[in-house]
């Protein structure tokens, strides 16, 4: 019997939202179940009204029988302060109508008032087993068939007694049985395992059923339109929350000896810092949180363990580049006074002096640790081991898939309830050729993906245009800072030792551009969301994969563009004293250190990786700590009554269903990082293995301790963040390739090296870096400033009559004069085939491993086409099973009476 909704005819009421949502007819028809029916459409049913039995561990009605399956949480209306009765009484009946569509549809409701705030009032909601049975064969949920006994963990072999320690300890965390599962069928109930009805779901499916149901019942119609779901009436503030339990306190066991105490489990055993050493129990998370939650913490556990490796080779890299600093040759020459203290380098600006080399010598030293033969190694390992993580990923994720009973997960998804309350165009599905709903026509498609992409354009355009204002700061700073740090001039030389120009405005820019891109994240945020709105994905997953190329494309440029600039394009283009590059005609283009930019671009990754560390640490674990904190103060009044679980749950913070979201893109840039420029840090992946170590107990501390449970969700995988990461790791190569050759100064070193030290170049007998900086430094002649300078230096210049800057030209008085010299080209033909070769090498090796390494194992496959077969089989018994012997006697039957009339007439 089908359910009629009681809706409430707003028709004559002024309306606050004019943005009315259109239902589905197959809304209706998901909602019928027959539950029972109304006469009257203003016929309300309300909750039953009980009190508080102060049993504060308990999570079942004050029965003590149907268990607690969500929670809605509202103020009471007429107890509202300083509030339009008009606007109170509009809620109030849009919140009635509500809640009696849910007792319409099976749904049992219960309310209680609150023990600290009278003015709060707690609806609970049990679904009854009708109810979870109906719904579970819509959504298409694998339930289990029987027990399996195919083995699904591969054992550790000899290293049992090393694994050992760091593994979760099983007679606490006892392993899950393993089930045969298929999708639920009402009609064949009795296939199914269900030794107890009250346990045969799961609380987390019992959540997610409830869930399903609360995010499509609808409340209010308004000319034709229906508006429905609990997502709105929260946002629009008819309840102030809505969200499943956790089961007890996380400090202690529950007093309910019929509670399994998962949530005190998981924090005993994963969020809590002594077992910082140890795995995650991935099967319980799994099991409490969802699989959506479980995947991305086996993701970011294995990312974790990948990390080690690197970590150690980048150390190693490091250690290799520390230990020979006082072996550098070029650093040497730098810091000897007969040599680098005797060479005078042109102005680095129209009003600065000219300079000796040699006050870069603290810089030249601390570049030799990190441009050295170890950097080249670590950039090409690197390039290899992304390749070997994603693939390796992919396996273990084909394992959880099993595991998980989410390999056919995309036939389960069901479209978004704002999808779906968009539906107003019909059209013929092209498989099908029947008749369905969309949302939009081909054009109005077509439309709405040309301006969310000119709205992502814009806000891109807007980054660059920030990176642009910091290179004018940059420029315009360097400019003072050399007017006013003049050691000839104020006696600053101590100062000037440790903080030139170069490195005050490169520590004070990487700093302003860190707090503008934090300014463009909050801001870009809610953009992004409003465009993937605008979008309308069909489903969840859709809009989260649509939000999240957003997202990432945003954050590539917010955070990568400075990095890439240091990298390729400073210092690139700035002519030579004489014909200097200017920007807006009065500030000359940055130069690199006489080392180059490499120091300088390690310095940027320092400060963006730290400063974005520590700045998500506050976001993630202060400030919903305070927020707690705050919240018991200004309870501590009543602290002395005991309070039920929903009410301990309703004052934690709400995780919010793109709280994992933010998780995922904090560790995609962090990935970014360690990959793109590893060659300029190689104790990236240090810093992001000691990030993640902490970054896994902080997010398990603050799930279990001050959020409210998350309503759980299925995930088969990462969802977009895999081909981003895949992205990624194909642009690494190309990035840290041209690092090595364009940022620092390797290939010149090589080239000098091997040809320019020697004849016909050379002048020394036998390969050698000695002279290197002499070769490297092309002389200019300070007469030449009188008539090419906006400002002549050349009264400042002393006795001067030359200077060197850091380039490869011919000297004046030279027919080419000031012109690229043989040495030049030679070093661009080296680095061009440099890229090439390493470029073509790596990407050979990762094809090659991505082809020899399979995404699924034999071992998966075969559990997966085993489990496949024996579940078919054992639905096929079952079903032969109902087909009696009555039924084959009455067969029988009517074959033979079929034959005695075909051949009675014979006979007579």
């Amino acid at each position: 019997m089908m359910t009629r909704d009681v809706l409430l005819d707003m028709d004559q009421e002024e309306e606050d939202d004019e943005d009315g949502d259109i239902a589905l007819e197959n809304l209706d028809q998901m909602n019928a179940s027959g539950f029972g029916t109304l006469g009257s459409q203003h016929d309300f049913q309300s909750p039953e009204f009980e009190e508080f039995n102060g049993k504060a561990d308990s999570l079942f009605f004050h029965d003590g029988q149907r268990r607690i399956d969500f929670v809605l949480v509202y103020e009471d209306e007429s107890k509202k302060e300083n509030s339009k009765k008009g606007s109170n009484e509009k809620q109030r009946r849009k919140r009635q109508a509500y809640e009696s569509n849910l007792i319409h549809d099976g749904l049992q409701l219960e309310a209680t008032r609150s023990v600290l705030d009278d003015r709060l009032v707690f609806v609970k909601v049990h679904a009854p087993w009708e109810v979870l049975c109906t719904y579970a064969e819509i959504m298409h949920i694998k339930l289990p068939l029987k027990p399996s006994d195919l083995k699904t963990r591969t054992p550790f072999g000899n290293f049992n007694w090393f694994t050992k320690v760091l593994q979760v300890d099983e007679s606490i965390i006892k392993p899950e049985q393993e089930f045969f599962t298929a999708p639920f069928e009402k009609n064949r109930m009795e296939d199914f395992y269900i030794h107890d009805r009250d346990t045969f779901f799961n609380p987390a499916t019992r959540s997610r059923i409830v869930y399903f149901i609360l995010s499509r019942i609808k409340y209010q119609v308004r000319d034709n339109v229906k508006k429905f779901g609990i997502n709105k009436l929260v946002n629009s503030g008819i309840y102030k929350a809505a969200f499943p339990l956790h089961d007890c306190n996380f400090s202690h066991p529950s007093a309910d000896s019929s509670c399994p105490n998962e949530r005190y489990l998981l924090y005993r055993e994963w969020a809590h810092p002594r077992s910082i050493y140890k795995k995650q129990p991935l099967d319980l998370i799994r099991k409490y949180y969802g699989e959506k939650i479980g995947i991305y913490f086996a993701w970011l556990g294995y990312y974790t363990q990948m990390l080690l490796l690197a970590a150690v080779v980048g150390v190693a890299c490091f250690l290799y580049g520390f230990l020979n600093r006082n072996n550098c040759t070029w650093s040497k020459e730098v810091c000897d006074p007969n040599i680098g203290g005797k060479i005078i380098m042109c102005p680095q600006c129209n009003i600065c002096p000219f300079w000796e080399l040699s006050i870069t010598c603290e810089s030249s030293q601390k570049l030799c640790i990190f441009d050295s033969f170890g950097t080249l190694v670590f950039a090409v390992f690197m390039g290899l081991w992304v390749t070997l993580f994603l693939e390796f990923w992919k396996r273990r994720q084909a394992e959880l898939e099993y595991e998980w009973d989410t390999v056919e997960l995309q036939q389960e998804e069901q479209p978004r309830p704002e999808y779906e309350a968009r539906c107003t165009h019909m059209v013929i599905n092209e498989i099908t050729q029947e008749e369905e709903r969309v949302p939009f026509t081909a054009c109005g498609k077509c439309i709405r993906v040309l301006l969310c992409t000119s709205a992502v354009l814009f806000w891109i355009l807007l980054i660059i245009a920030s990176v642009i204002g910091i290179i004018v700061y940059r420029v315009s700073v360097f400019f003072t800072l050399s007017k006013e740090m003049r050691p000839s001039e104020n006696g600053t030389d101590p100062i000037q030792k440790y903080l030139t120009p170069h490195l005050a405005t490169s520590i004070t820019a990487s700093l302003i551009n860190f707090i503008i891109i934090m300014i463009l994240n909050i801001i870009y945020e809610k953009v992004a969301i409003m465009i993937t709105d605008f979008e309308l994905p069909r489903t969840q997953t859709d809009y989260e994969n649509s939000l999240t190329m957003k997202m990432f494309l945003f954050q590539f440029v917010n955070y990568y563009s400075s990095c890439f600039y240091i990298a390729f394009f400073k210092g690139k283009f700035v002519g030579h004293p004489g014909d200097l590059v200017y920007w807006l005609g009065k500030y000359r283009n940055e130069e690199c250190d006489p080392g180059g930019c490499l120091l300088e671009l390690t310095t940027q990754l320092i400060i963006i990786m730290s400063g974005k560390a520590i700045w998500n640490n506050i976001q993630e674990v202060l400030l919903p700590w305070v927020k707690n904190l705050f919240g018991r103060y200004c309870s501590a009044s009543s602290s002395e009554k005991i309070t039920p679980r929903w009410e301990q749950d309703y004052h934690l913070q709400p995780m919010g269903r793109l709280g994992l979201f933010y998780e995922y893109l904090e560790m995609i840039i962090q990935f970014g990082f360690v990959t793109l420029f590893v060659a300029s840090f190689p104790l990236a992946p240090l810093l992001a293995l000691v990030n993640n170590i902490l970054e896994i107990r902080v997010d398990a501390w603050k799930m279990t301790t001050q959020y409210r449970r998350m309503v759980p969700e299925k995930a088969q995988d990462i969802g977009a963040w895999q081909p981003i990461m895949q992205g990624i790791a194909i642009l690494a190569v190309v990035t840290n390739a041209m690092i090595i050759a364009f940022t620092s100064d390797m290939i010149p070193r090589l080239v000098y090296y091997w040809s320019f030290s020697v004849p016909p170049y050379g002048t020394h007998a036998h390969h050698t870096m000695e002279g290197y900086i002499n070769n490297s430094l092309s002389v200019f002649n300070v007469a030449d400033f009188q008539n090419r300078s906006l400002e002549n230096p050349y009264s400042r210049s002393g006795n001067y009559t030359t200077c060197r800057y850091r380039d490869f030209r011919n000297p004046p008085g030279h027919p080419q004069e000031y012109k690229h010299n043989i040495y030049y080209w030679h070093v661009i033909a080296a680095k061009l085939a440099f890229i090439i070769v390493m470029e073509h090498i790596i990407y050979s090796v990762k094809f090659f491993i991505s082809y020899a390494i399979p995404d699924v194992s034999k071992s998966t496959q075969s559990k997966i086409k085993r489990e496949k077969y024996l579940t078919q089989k054992l639905l096929h018994e079952n079903h032969l099973k109902n087909v009696t012997w009555s039924h084959i006697g009455d067969l029988a039957k009517n074959i033979t009476e079929t034959v005695d009339n075909n051949l009675r007439p014979k006979l007579e």
